[in-house]
């Protein structure tokens, strides 16, 4: 039998926003989790892909990022995708002894 050393288990009410756009014809629709968790980084999940990924506006502002995390099929797409979260995710202010 495997040995594995639990780490932790927390219950948080979390509030979910669902959000979906259109861009050059593909439809994209997001899960965006408010968490008190990861240093307050929203965890963004593409609905299509299944993708993840932990993002703030500051994280948004990558298309290149975007569109290898969430397996977008052009620059442009991941460009239309920053512009979109940039709206609606927070800003993270940077802490001295964050990490």
């Amino acid at each position: 039998m495997e040995h594995y050393d639990h780490l932790y288990e927390e219950s948080e009410n979390a509030n979910v926003r669902f959000l979906g756009f259109v861009s050059e014809g593909t439809r994209h629709d997001f899960g965006i989790v408010f968490t008190h968790k990861f240093y307050g980084k929203p965890l963004v999940i593409c609905m299509q892909t299944g993708q993840s990924t932990l993002l703030s506006s500051e994280d948004a502002v990558n298309p290149g990022y975007l569109q290898k995390i969430f397996r977008l099929d052009s620059e442009s797409e991941a460009e239309a995708l920053a512009q979109f979260l940039q709206e609606y995710l927070p800003t993270m202010p940077f802490e001295e002894n964050q990490y």
